[in-house]
């Protein structure tokens, strides 16, 4: 019995343990979220026109080291059609995001990889975690290639990357993001740390909660394609646009679809009514399950959404944007949880 206890005693503080290693490593791709949007509304991206994974944690340190990461750049499309005549110091302002933005990523596999490995020498793997351990890992590492995918878009002839990379970017992050959240919550709720009072939860409820998560991520998923393609700074009224409710050239490209993911007008137009369903949808799951944090943090989002629009995607409300995405979505997936402890659901 003594031992059976000891057993248990160990596996709980390993879940704990783990719980807290997966929350710092969720709050890491927080930021390194919110250092991608500064990165991108910069125009920083495209700085650095090499991928030196271990090297490249260094910046250059001496005048010589600078001028050939700056003549590197000169060779660059971004360059040539935008930037030419950039001075070495305007060069060093825009390279220190980018250079940030790829160091904190590799923080992060360093936060991710390092206790995993020391974790499974010494036995304190939560149990039953090893393969999604595993799993995660290798979506580190595939984020790391998109990341430099995306880059390689804006490197060839059009100096701007692809908004369909950066859309598949971001969406992996914020993917990987929110498994880790979802996952130290189940591990820290096993462990008896937190209590995580359930929802007296419904199907109904549960589909209305899910529903509400399907609408914030396609929403996210059209705000890349805005950022992308620049379409932010166009039409920066709201409700309307241009004086109507639907612009005139919403429908100009074929074939029709198209226009949905390409033409900048109507890529504004559904991030907008997009939103504005996520918005309803998730204010009223807030409602319904008495959740004043939820429900604060979505009606923020969804007004620096429009404060963002009317800044003309002014530097401090884009990035405060798209940091409130994140805080809308954790709050979610907290409520979500909830309700699955209330239909006495093991969530794994």
């Amino acid at each position: 019995m003594h031992n059976t206890f000891k057993v248990m005693e160990n596996k709980l503080s390993n879940d704990l343990l783990n719980a807290r290693w997966l929350l710092l490593c969720a709050a890491l791709v927080f930021m390194m979220a919110v250092i991608g949007a500064v990165t991108r509304l910069t125009e920083s991206g495209l700085s650095i026109a090499e991928w030196k994974p271990v090297t490249g944690a260094l910046p250059p340190l001496t005048a010589a080291q600078w001028d050939a990461e700056f003549n590197t750049y000169r060779e660059t499309p971004q360059y040539q059609k935008i930037n030419k005549g950039m001075t070495l110091p305007e060069f060093k302002q825009i390279y220190f995001w980018e250079w940030l933005h790829r160091l904190w990523g590799r923080m992060i596999g360093l936060a991710f990889a390092l206790p995993l490995a020391f974790f499974w020498l010494t036995g304190r793997l939560a149990q039953g975690y090893k393969v999604k351990y595993l799993g995660l890992l290798a979506l580190g590492g595939l984020q790391g290639f998109v990341g430099w995918w995306m880059v390689k878009s804006g490197l060839i002839d059009n100096p701007a990357v692809s908004h369909y990379r950066l859309a598949t970017h971001l969406s992996l992050a914020l993917t990987l993001g929110a498994i880790l959240f979802w996952m130290a919550l189940t591990l820290a709720r096993r462990d008896g740390a937190i209590i995580m009072r359930p929802i007296h939860s419904t199907p109904c409820l549960r589909r209305h909660g899910r529903l509400a998560l399907a609408f914030i991520s396609v929403t996210i998923l059209w705000g890349a394609f805005v950022a992308g393609l620049d379409a932010g700074l166009i039409y920066n009224t709201w409700p309307m646009m241009g004086g109507a409710f639907m612009p005139g050239e919403m429908w100009d490209m074929q074939p029709l679809l198209k226009n949905l993911i390409e033409n900048h007008a109507s890529v504004q137009f559904m991030h907008r009514w997009l939103a504005f369903a996520a918005f309803a949808l998730t204010l009223s799951f807030a409602w319904r399950t008495r959740s004043p944090i939820l429900g604060t943090a979505v009606f923020v989002q969804f007004c620096l959404g429009i404060l963002t629009l009317l800044s003309h995607v002014a530097l401090p409300l884009a990035t405060l944007h798209q940091a409130g995405a994140m805080v809308t979505l954790a709050a979610l997936l907290y409520e979500l949880h909830r309700t699955l402890l209330g239909a006495g659901a093991t969530a794994r």
